[in-house]
């Protein structure tokens, strides 16, 4: 098992989930996604679960505190020796509980201009069958509006428009830049030129890890 630590961090339409799945493979660790830990708890049904399912009911985030103790716990649990988190440290207050008893290789921040990051989201196109996600520019359908994978209709999503994806990227911004500070003042930040096909961006990734 690899024991990189790398926090993998990106505005909304950064190509963070593809990259992801590249290095997990790459490097054989972990992909551990906050959401998905969270979701996780919630459908088990455990003591966390069942508080943060009514946070998460009416679209809330919860409690920092709560959550991140979560996030810690999973990644002691099932990836102690090396892992790629996405997602978290979301906080100032993360990242300091991470690096406390954790610590990491290397922050990897994907930078992405706003009128590409637009561009990204309002092209999304997601097939209402299976899920499958295209993009009007970068990765059409063979067949405008159906799905390459099971034939089904394509749509775009309602958060998928322009203004909806600005604000996303504002409150990413007020969120993060704490969090870059952080990890750029401990010598750990690595920026991405996130512009650019996701063969170019990986091997960025690739070159700023020093692997």
């Amino acid at each position: 098992m690899n024991d990189l630590k790398l926090v993998l961090i990106g505005p909304p339409g950064s190509g963070k989930g593809t990259q992801a799945s590249r290095l997990k493979e790459k490097f054989g660790i972990p992909h551990v996604s906050s959401g998905d830990v969270l979701r996780s708890e919630v459908a088990r049904g455990t003591d966390f679960g069942k508080q943060i399912k009514g946070f998460m009911d009416r679209g809330e985030i919860g409690p920092v505190e709560l959550i991140t103790s979560v996030v810690l716990d999973f990644i002691d649990r099932e990836c102690p020796n090396g892992f790629l988190l996405d997602g978290f440290p979301r906080t100032l207050y993360q990242a300091r509980k991470l690096d406390e008893t954790r610590g990491v290789t290397a922050a990897l921040y994907i930078s992405v201009p706003e009128d590409i990051i637009v561009k990204r989201i309002t092209g999304r196109r997601t097939c209402k069958a299976c899920g499958a996600i295209f993009h009007v520019l970068t990765s059409p359908p063979k067949k405008e509006g159906i799905c390459d994978a099971c034939g089904g209709e394509l749509m775009r999503r309602s958060d998928d428009n322009e203004e909806t994806a600005l604000n996303r990227i504002r409150v990413y911004k007020n969120e993060t830049v704490p969090v870059l500070d952080f990890y750029r003042e401990k010598g750990l930040l690595r920026t991405i030129d996130g512009d650019g096909t996701t063969d170019e961006i990986f091997s960025r990734i690739i070159e700023a890890i020093g692997q």
